[in-house]
């Protein structure tokens, strides 16, 4: 992985990719392949989700799905964000860019200094090692849970790390709680609040979203 600001340059890796693994489908471009997806964006993301967490499974790395896809292995809303979230330790971010060049996907380096970014299927994949600030850390990906998304057995973000990362990334100029509290509720009975707060500290949005769910009967 080049440093941040060096070269934004999209990378890709040479020769055809093989992604037979995750699909057992004969070898031919994502790209390529993306025209066989359903038009469903959502079903498209979930195709993304799947191929890129199957080839960091066959290549040993260690990681959790995050995001929206992660809402929905949980059992959350099936109505998809933009992209496709996995999270990894900072020092392993180089080993698994690679691992995704050799599957034959486009990634690079974004100015952002805290995720590389992939394509998959023409969906949009952040493989991200900062969380709010916070390095992804050994501990939060031991805390992740097995689970199936649409078949595919991954790593997901647990419940209580989940809403901590979107809570804790709250602030003056990002506090969208509407698109949380969908999630704060459907989530609801599989978090550890107390952990959350005092995770989240003093800052004030997540203190206001706290009070937000606390008025609605949330928690």
């Amino acid at each position: 992985m080049t440093q941040n600001g060096e070269d934004t340059t999209l990378v890709r890796h040479p020769g055809p990719p093989d992604l037979r693994l995750a699909t057992d489908a004969p070898g031919g471009r994502p790209e390529e392949e993306c025209a066989d997806l359903p038009r469903d964006r959502n079903q498209a993301i979930l195709e993304a989700a799947k191929q890129v967490g199957a080839v960091l499974k066959r290549g040993g790395h260690h990681f959790a799905l995050a995001g929206s896809v992660a809402v929905y292995a949980h059992g959350g809303s099936g109505n998809l964000q933009h992209d496709v979230d996995f999270c990894v330790r900072p020092e392993d971010a180089e080993p698994v860019a690679a691992t995704l060049r050799e599957a034959g996907l486009t990634v690079y380096t974004p100015p952002e200094d805290w995720l590389i970014k992939a394509t998959c299927f023409g969906q949009d994949v952040d493989i991200i090692f900062e969380l709010a600030h916070r390095p992804v850390s050994l501990e939060m990906l031991d805390r992740a849970e097995e689970l199936s998304v649409e078949s595919v057995r991954m790593p997901v973000l647990a419940p209580t790390d989940l809403l901590w990362s979107l809570m804790a990334a709250f602030s003056e100029h990002h506090c969208d709680f509407g698109a949380v509290l969908p999630i704060a509720r459907a989530l609801r009975e599989k978090v550890d609040w107390e952990r959350v707060r005092r995770d989240c500290g003093d800052e004030p949005m997540p203190a206001a979203f706290f009070f937000l769910l606390e008025r609605l009967n949330v928690i």
